[in-house]
């Protein structure tokens, strides 16, 4: 059966379904294939540089690649990209980070694939929360608000007895809404912190 799916019709499938990024499974319910037939098409696809392996059994095709802050969505979910990355992307830091940061209320893990590193840190569920959809290419991705990846980038700096950020645009933090994200975490002296910082 794999045999059948030629690239012309794999391809045109694909973008027909509008799917930047697909699984193996996705591969099996669109064309009709055995799990084993979906991994020998990837596999042959990803061999002749026709798509991209993004992990084990989640693919792109190669040209055009998605937004990477889209990938680092799906490369891990639920999950939204925030702390210097998301601060980096609102110009609240000076600072260009490379590494795309996100949080999760999953384990923390690391990808490194497409040539770049995506980090992913743990929050708990009551403050996984303060993102929205951004676009580019016109595909939409989670990105934490200004306020938002600020209060979490803080919050992992405390639990790692760093100090808080000081080198920031305080203009493009909204003070209240910060420390009702701050609120989320349960920790009195945390939210203190986030008060202080932004006095």
């Amino acid at each position: 059966m794999a045999k059948l799916v030629n690239w012309y019709n794999f391809e045109r499938k694909i973008r027909e379904k509008r799917l930047p990024i697909f699984s193996s499974l996705d591969i099996q319910r669109l064309f009709g294939v055995t799990k084993i037939a979906a991994t020998f098409l990837a596999h042959r696809y990803a061999k002749k540089g026709f798509i991209v392996r993004i992990k084990r059994g989640l693919y792109t095709l190669s040209r055009p690649l998605p937004p990477e802050l889209f990938v680092a969505n799906k490369i891990y979910e639920p999950s939204y990209v925030s702390l210097e990355f998301a601060l980096s992307y609102h110009r609240v830091i000076p600072e260009t980070v490379y590494e795309i940061t996100s949080v999760t209320p999953k384990a923390t893990r690391r990808f490194e694939t497409m040539g770049k590193i995506f980090s992913y840190h743990k929050i708990k569920k009551a403050a996984f929360t303060g993102y929205g959809i951004e676009r580019q290419g016109g595909i939409g991705f989670r990105i934490a608000d200004a306020e938002k990846a600020f209060v979490d980038t803080n919050y992992f700096r405390f639990l790692a007895h760093r100090p808080p950020i000081t080198r920031f645009d305080k203009e493009k933090i909204d003070a209240r809404k910060a420390e009702r994200y701050a609120k989320l975490f349960g920790n009195n002296k945390f939210l203190s912190i986030i008060k202080t910082t932004l006095q």
